[in-house]
């Protein structure tokens, strides 16, 4: 039985904390990845994992072990990715982790033109807008609007794109309760909050006075973007929304821009991955191509 094999499998079992999970990863059964991982159990004279029919968890041993197979394996493929990086073309799948609002059109276009220079790479995009562990759950990127700062020394988050945040409303929302002349007016509307922002839902913007802390009580709060700009177009009320979801509904006017002359929010889009001295192809790629689209701006 080939033993960096095993290596791959144990590492990935742990990390997953499951053989099926980690099977799955390396196109075989769960049957074979036990046995692959009880290969290196016998090749080493020791117990690596503790097993029940519901859980996986180190030994004593077994924690060694894998922190040594970790850095390893993390230095092999360093290794080959350095060697292949000029010839290699990107392929394989590329499994990515991002925001609920980059459900859009534009962010579609970009991804259906990555396939049409890449068609060797396949993409598997997880939306849920969740948190996830980019080592655990084996996510080769994830595009996070985050402070790179509170990533740890594990992770490396480059720069793609500014995230622009527009205050809106639907037409039909303004024709009853008219336009908010200043930010402190946003008291006497109803408005729709992101459940993501303080929990006293209070908010500095910057505007003509200068910064400014806004208090409301919003009429409806979520988690979940996607649901704020369709309660938006319905006329709830009005919405802090990242303009790469509503671009298209402010050109045809189905949402409106209101207090255009504050700015709401100032941060940017990120591309997380695993600290690595060199990224493989499809990473690189994807990475570059996005950072120099004009859509995502």
């Amino acid at each position: 039985m080939d033993t960096l094999t095993s290596m791959r499998v144990f590492r990935l079992a742990v990390e997953f904390k499951s053989f099926a999970a980690a099977a799955r990863r390396l196109d075989m059964s769960p049957a074979m990845a036990s046995k692959h991982v009880m290969h290196l159990e016998r090749r080493l004279g020791s117990l690596l994992l503790n097993r029940t029919s519901r859980h996986l968890s180190l030994t004593e041993s077994g924690a060694t072990y894998f922190e040594h197979v970790r850095q390893l394996l993390d230095e092999l493929d360093d290794v080959e990715a350095a060697v292949s990086q000029s010839t290699a073309s990107p392929h394989g799948t590329l499994k990515l982790s991002v925001p609920v609002w980059m459900a859009n059109p534009d962010f579609v276009g970009i991804l259906n033109d990555y396939r049409a220079r890449y068609p060797e790479v396949r993409l598997d995009v997880d939306l849920s807008g969740r948190f996830v562990n980019l080592v655990e759950e084996g996510f080769d990127l994830a595009l996070r609007v985050t402070n790179p700062l509170s990533l740890g020394p594990a992770l490396i988050a480059r720069p793609i794109a500014p995230v622009t945040f527009h205050l809106v409303a639907a037409p039909s929302y303004l024709r009853k309760a008219g336009a908010p002349a200043d930010a402190q007016a946003l008291g006497r509307h109803t408005m729709l909050g992101y459940s993501m922002l303080p929990a006293n839902h209070s908010l500095e913007v910057e505007g003509p006075r200068g910064v400014e802390t806004l208090k409301f009580d919003p009429a409806l709060q979520t988690n979940n973007e996607s649901l704020l700009r369709l309660a938006a177009l319905e006329g709830m009320g009005l919405a802090f929304l990242p303009k790469a979801l509503i671009a298209h509904d402010l050109q045809a006017g189905a949402l409106t821009a209101v207090l255009t002359d504050y700015r709401f929010f100032g941060t940017k889009l990120y591309g997380v991955y695993r600290h690595r001295q060199y990224l493989s192809p499809k990473v690189r790629s994807f990475l570059d191509f996005i950072s120099d689209d004009a859509r995502l701006r």
